[in-house]
């Protein structure tokens, strides 16, 4: 199948003066096919979402793209004109951003906010589109649409702020979501009602989605494939079921290990990672997570580990492979 979305040793940076750049993002590479739902897991601060606010460059005016490759219908993002790139931006690719607090516009109505990608990429007319509005915010569970569209941002509550993000980002029906945290806000019906909306999108239109999440319960229930990303860095990718059932690095085996599941006893006790995750702008030339590994040996604090494949659908970097 083709790839619908290739990354490539993509680095971003944080540089500062006088003293060595934050690494944020550090050489990932995968890439996204249609009707796949890819799932980026990490901890905080792991580079998560600088590495996806990279793919459309919404990366934060401070930092840099000092690196590789987002390749998009044969063109890289990285490096064409920003006008292009913005007929690229809500129609093919679309984002649901963590904080919709801080992402919608609180002097425009929801009204306005969501008729506005439908005007502009798809030439509609005000009443042609304030109609489809209301339609996908009906699909994501929308009361009293009417009333919502004419308020403000800051007159909703985080739940149904966070379901209008939802809305806005399918509006356009576009091929790829790029989905951050997209039910933080969200109770447990009203989260699964949206997960189950995106995966059937993502089966019935061929729309790819990237997940960005901590929940490992969401990754195993939905995703194809998952990339473990730690300090800037993808350190295991895998399909989904394989990444379950064999994790082969350290640190995968440390995050299923730290969350609980049924099928346990209930003498088995949670592991926590010990230690805390490196300061991105002090990172060495060995392994990140060497100094919190148990099973580290002597190659891991003086080199980083190569990409070792193990299958067809399974990678992971580690010396102890």
């Amino acid at each position: 199948m083709e790839k619908l979305l290739e990354v490539k040793n993509l680095r971003t940076y944080f540089p500062r003066r006088y003293r060595p750049p934050v690494k944020a993002v550090d050489g990932i590479t995968y890439d996204v096919r249609p009707g796949e739902l890819v799932a980026i897991v990490g901890e905080s601060g792991c580079g998560k979402t600088v590495g996806i606010l990279s793919l459309t460059r919404l990366n934060p005016p401070t930092s840099r793209i000092v690196g590789g490759e987002v390749s998009w219908r044969d063109k890289d993002l990285t490096r064409i004109p920003v006008e292009d790139l913005q007929k690229i931006r809500g129609k093919e690719i679309a984002m649901i951003f963590q904080n919709p607090l801080s992402s919608l516009n609180p002097l425009m109505t929801i009204g306005r906010q969501m008729t506005e990608p439908l005007q502009i990429h798809f030439a509609m007319g005000h009443k042609e589109s304030v109609q489809e509005a209301k339609k996908i915010l009906a699909r994501v569970s929308i009361p009293d649409i009417e009333s919502k569209m004419a308020a403000y941002s800051f007159q909703l509550s985080g739940g149904m702020r966070q379901r209008v993000m939802v809305a806005m980002a399918l509006c356009c029906n576009p091929r790829l979501l790029i989905a951050d945290e997209p039910t933080t806000a969200l109770d447990a019906t009203t989260q699964a009602q949206i997960l189950e909306l995106i995966a059937s999108a993502n089966k019935k239109d061929g729309r790819a989605t990237i997940l960005v999440t901590h929940d490992l319960g969401i990754v195993a229930r939905y995703a194809d494939t998952v990339h473990i990303m730690y300090a800037g860095r993808i350190v295991e990718s895998a399909d989904c079921a394989e990444l379950y059932s064999r994790p082969q690095h350290p640190y995968t085996e440390a995050l299923l290990k730290a969350v609980p599941r049924l099928n346990r006893s209930e003498e088995y006790e949670l592991a926590p990672i010990g230690g805390f995750p490196p300061r991105l702008d002090q990172l060495g030339p060995g392994c990140p997570f060497e100094p919190r590994c148990k099973r580290r040996q002597k190659p891991c604090a003086g080199e980083t580990p190569p990409f070792r494949v193990l299958s067809s659908n399974h990678s992971v970097s580690c010396w102890e492979i």
